[in-house]
């Protein structure tokens, strides 16, 4: 459990007016001194994020935020930042501190959650301090149609009954997302063709094909592992035929030579476009690639901050394939990590390109794609683009024919 995946933890953001206690919560939910307590106000300034396993919830992220009430510009920034946790939280939990009920700044909080239809938890904190009648409680959860639960973290009153509603509302169920396993029956031979990726740490496979590999044993496939020089001999040595070979999207040429035309193959960024995101809103992109002309603004995004070496993909093969459809140079700007650019900022961009997200919890991925469709912007990632400047994007999207008939 320890070795979840952040991107695949469910995402716990703690709201609250400063010295609500959101640290000391955050310390009773965990059963740990995780987060620095303090009874000056403002003692948490920038979001704080801890992975971590909490039982029985499971493997997750938690987010200590800045108090929504703090002030001057740095406070203001502090606030900016809270609310941009909103874009990646699959569960908030709103503090509201017993001794003060509700506040404007609480109610602020809950509607922009309510907006975003993020789970949501009312908290009463310091009941050992302030009690609040579970009548009051009640009208609460009436009025804001959401569940309170009032809880002590200094005494722990409270925090199991915490944990149980937050499962109850995370509904961990609904949202679990498969990347291969709708694909597949029990005992289909699944062939992951993994190019040893410069970028990848020494002695193990990037996170996607680590995940699409334990997919596949999860749902019963017999996953069968290999480079692209080996491919050939791969699938002659096999007793029957794979019900399908996905492959790292920069192999996809040679993959699609090598594969005989009745195995479906697709790629690993086209199952996490899907996976983590907006396949057909991806795959809708490809008509602004058709349409750019040399000088042209493009914006390549990538979810982590990995050191990029000479023929990165993000960094020197994309731009360059781009280059050579257009017949002339475009601009090209990055970012990484967590730098997204905001709405105002996305206009002056003719395309955005973006990585498979392996870094980001679907939330994230999910909010990026949005945003770039609610500002009219066209929005690809790296597997659909690959497929599409290689000539092979049309047969990779065969498992997905109504995505498929959006490229006629």
């Amino acid at each position: 459990m320890q070795d979840t995946p952040r991107s695949n933890r469910l995402h716990i953001a703690i709201f609250g007016k400063r010295n609500a206690g959101k640290s000391s919560l955050i310390n009773a939910i965990t059963n740990q001194d995780i987060a620095l307590v303090s009874n000056i106000a403002g003692t948490t300034t920038d979001p704080v994020y801890k992975a971590m396993e909490i039982l029985p919830i499971g493997p997750v992220v938690i987010i200590d935020t800045a108090g929504l009430d703090d002030e001057g510009e740095l406070g203001e920034l502090r606030i900016k930042k809270t609310y941009q946790v909103l874009n990646k939280t699959e569960l908030a939990i709103v503090l509201v501190n017993g001794e003060t009920g509700i506040t404007d700044y609480d109610n602020e909080i809950i509607s922009r959650i309510k907006e975003k239809k993020i789970p949501l938890v009312g908290v009463v904190n310091k009941i050992d301090i302030k009690n609040v009648k579970d009548k009051v409680l009640n009208e609460w959860s009436k009025e804001f149609n959401i569940p309170f639960v009032k809880v002590s973290a200094e005494t722990k009153e409270g925090i199991d009954k915490l944990k149980e509603t937050i499962i109850k509302e995370a509904n961990l169920k609904k949202h679990e997302k498969v990347i291969i396993g709708d694909l597949i029956k029990p005992h289909d031979i699944v062939v992951l063709v993994t190019p040893i990726d410069k970028a990848a740490p020494k002695g193990r496979l990037i996170l996607p094909q680590q995940q699409t590999l334990r997919d596949i044993i999860d749902h019963g496939g017999i996953a069968v592992v290999t480079r692209e020089t080996e491919l050939k001999k791969t699938l002659k040595s096999l007793g029957k035929k794979p019900r399908l070979v996905v492959t790292d999207s920069q192999a996809f040429a040679k993959v699609d030579e090598d594969t005989p035309k009745d195995i479906t193959l697709t790629s690993f960024s086209i199952l996490f476009a899907r996976y983590k995101g907006d396949l057909r809103t991806l795959v809708e992109g490809v008509s602004r690639i058709k349409e750019l002309t040399p000088g042209d603004k493009v914006l390549i995004c990538e979810g982590c901050t990995h050191h990029r070496q000479e023929g990165d993909i993000g960094k020197d093969k994309i731009p360059r394939w781009l280059e050579n459809m257009v017949g002339g140079n475009l601009e090209f700007e990055w970012t990484s990590g967590t730098a997204y650019p905001q709405p105002e900022e996305m206009k002056k961009y003719n395309l955005i390109i973006h990585c498979g997200g392996c870094m980001l919890n679907p939330k994230e991925m999910e909010f990026r794609i949005q945003q770039a469709k609610d500002n009219g912007m066209s929005i690809v990632n790296y597997g659909v683009l690959i497929g599409y400047v290689t000539g092979v994007l049309e047969r990779a999207l065969e498992p997905f024919p109504e995505i498929k008939a959006l490229l006629y």
